[in-house]
């Protein structure tokens, strides 16, 4: 099934809205003046009745059930896998779109996975669900995707460096007052974390696969794939946990089927959707977190030949995990299914 969104004001519901990505959802439905005719704030009995205030408007956080998605044209979802599965029926039985964030619907055949900058195309085949890809994959495929369309790609290794953000609001509070307890001299013990961030980094800590890899490093492998249309894609990756609040760091190595010249590299990257080129060896100057906390773009630098590999290239890059590794990506999916009038 083929479907857009009707040109009009639309009614948007948001499903976790009091999160630290629902929260950006919402300033970004302003900032970017998104056609918004009603808003819902849905979540669960527990936040049921708090209000939010949005484009000078106080709302309601109603709690979640099957008819609360009655008239609704779209629902931007951040409550998690299980809450998403639950009701991913109600809301499509309803004639409504939902734009998940989370990671239940991934690598589902018939869910697009979409990153607007590098398959928008794919937005428009979905049947009631359209699945945005975990933080690292889309900051990642922003970058290989303009290279892979220049030459064949048959490796990418990376390391991932990811933000106390990936684990939610809570998460990036924690690690806030667990870097006073440390400068206070006391010892830090991590609750919403196995470990204290608190001037500390560990691997990341999703569940191990059989494989002996976690479940974020098998999520950049598939969907990387998927959403680059390369089901045969050499790739590995490592994540770690570091203490940064919102923006994850990635360091990558792309292996080509030939050489592909710095120069070349670095120009299509400079011109590259949704990326900002950082780079100035004479500083030894290169993207950081703070560049791009609270911005659109991925920052990418550093890009050099691989020692090691003719055939390779090394780049680092950054970008805001809570707005386009999570937010901002799902709003520019929703902006891709707007009828032109």
């Amino acid at each position: 099934m083929t479907s857009s969104l009707p040109a009009r004001p639309l009614n948007v519901a948001v499903l976790g809205s009091s999160g630290a990505v629902g929260q950006e959802l919402l300033a970004l439905l302003k900032e970017r003046n998104f056609p918004v005719a009603e808003l819902k704030l849905l979540a669960s009995a527990r936040s049921a009745g708090q209000t939010q205030t949005w484009n000078g408007l106080t709302l309601t956080v109603e709690e979640v059930t099957a008819q609360s998605f009655k008239g609704v044209d779209l629902v931007l979802a951040s409550a998690g896998g299980s809450v998403s599965k639950h009701w991913r029926d109600a809301i499509t039985k309803a004639g409504a779109v939902m734009v998940d964030n989370s990671s239940a619907f991934r690598m589902e055949e018939g869910v697009p996975l979409v990153v607007p900058e590098v398959n928008p195309e794919a937005a428009l085949e979905h049947q009631g669900v359209i699945a945005n890809p975990n933080c690292t994959t889309i900051l990642l495929t922003l970058a290989l995707a303009p290279l892979a369309a220049l030459r064949p790609m048959t490796r990418v290794v990376v390391s991932t460096y990811q933000s106390a953000s990936g684990a939610g609001a809570r998460a990036m509070e924690e690690l806030k007052t667990l870097s006073q307890t440390v400068l206070d001299g006391g010892t830090p013990q991590g609750e919403v974390l196995p470990y204290s961030l608190a001037f500390n980094l560990f691997l990341h800590n999703s569940p191990l696969q059989d494989n002996s890899y976690c479940e974020e490093e098998m999520k950049m492998v598939n969907e990387t794939r998927k959403i680059m249309g390369l089901p045969d894609l050499r790739f590995t990756a490592t994540c770690v946990r570091v203490p940064v609040l919102r923006a994850h760091s990635e360091a990558v190595n792309v292996e080509f089927e030939q050489p592909f010249p710095v120069d070349e590299a670095r120009r299509v990257l400079s011109q590259a959707a949704g990326v900002e080129l950082i780079e100035d060896p004479a500083a030894n100057r290169f993207p950081m977190p703070t560049d791009v906390t609270g911005r659109d773009p991925v920052a990418v630098g550093r890009i050099r030949q691989d020692i090691s590999n003719p055939n390779s290239l090394e780049l680092w890059l950054c970008g805001d995990q809570i707005r386009k590794g999570a937010a901002l990506n799902a709003v520019q999916i929703a902006e891709l299914l707007i009828q032109k009038p």
